[in-house]
């Protein structure tokens, strides 16, 4: 058996988010539609996580075990080519037997996009990735509002119904925001996220940015865990999962002759953690 690793890209317009749902179309039942027709056994693709409808990726990791024995790069064209036109497979290649992609995740960034112009992104094909907000934000106010977010906190007043998760505390590691041209950019690295949590943060931030709050009213939002309190979601359109971060010296592959010995070995990766490579940019579940 083997693991099989995936570096997934696709725009989220059209799919229902990643997770299957019956009757629904979605990446992760795409993906696994397209594998089955390659490997020709029924396989379960493993997500980082579960991209919302509407949110984009362009560094979603997963993986699958297998019994195919073909090489990773064919695997990579074969599937590739039998999936729908919005989902790219980037690269594949073989992990440890024990690497899952969504328990061993020690990081993600998230980027929104907010077109800050008057004219609408139509201009620039730019509709279906940001969300036009024209109202001028100053980035200023939103990073000072940014700081208040940053660190361990109780984001309940940043959870939308419905997350389902026993505890609302999380880590943000750290937000960064900037203006590209048109596009204010809002990265946002953490270890995990609450539903939500991302757009909710960044529909707080632009109130902030627009004068309709003050940044330190950011802080007592967070207090409150009043999810009332807090800005309005953003639109999904604007979110794309950017890369997940991994520490596979946490992955284990049992070593047979230690495993008779009641301990197993450590298998360290070689392969260097995703890194922004725009110099621009860094979840779980958004």
């Amino acid at each position: 058996m083997r693991n099989i690793r995936l570096l997934l890209a696709y725009d989220g317009t059209d799919f229902h988010g990643w997770q299957k749902q019956p009757g629904l179309r979605t990446v992760q039942d795409s993906v696994e539609q397209a594998t089955r027709r390659v490997v020709r056994h029924q396989v379960l693709v493993n997500g980082s996580g579960r991209t919302d409808a509407g949110v984009h990726a362009s560094g979603q990791i997963a993986n699958f075990e297998t019994t195919c024995g073909m090489p990773c790069d064919n695997l990579r064209r074969a599937i590739g080519g039998r999936l729908p036109k919005d989902i790219s497979i980037i690269h594949t290649c073989e992990a440890p037997p024990n690497f899952q992609a969504s328990r061993h995740a020690i990081s993600k960034l998230y980027r929104y996009t907010i077109y800050n112009d008057p004219n609408r992104p139509v201009e620039h094909q730019r509709q279906r990735y940001v969300y036009h907000f024209w109202h001028p934000l100053d980035v200023g106010r939103m990073r000072a509002g940014a700081e208040y977010l940053i660190g361990r906190h109780d984001f309940a007043a940043f959870a939308s119904a419905g997350h389902n998760r026993e505890t609302t505390v999380r880590t943000v590691l750290g937000i960064r925001i900037f203006r590209h041209f048109e596009e204010i950019r809002v990265d946002v690295e953490g270890s995990g996220f609450l539903y939500n949590q991302v757009r909710n943060m960044v529909g707080t931030l632009i109130e902030v940015g627009r004068g309709h709050w003050e940044p330190e009213y950011v802080r007592e939002i967070l207090e409150s865990r009043d999810r009332s309190k807090a800005g309005p979601t953003a639109p999904a359109r604007g979110l794309c999962l950017r890369w997940v971060r991994y520490d596979m010296t946490r992955v284990y592959e049992p070593d047979p002759w230690k495993v008779a010995q009641g301990a197993s070995r450590p298998v360290l990766s070689g392969e260097p953690a995703p890194s922004d490579s725009e110099a621009e940019e860094t979840s779980l579940p958004e």
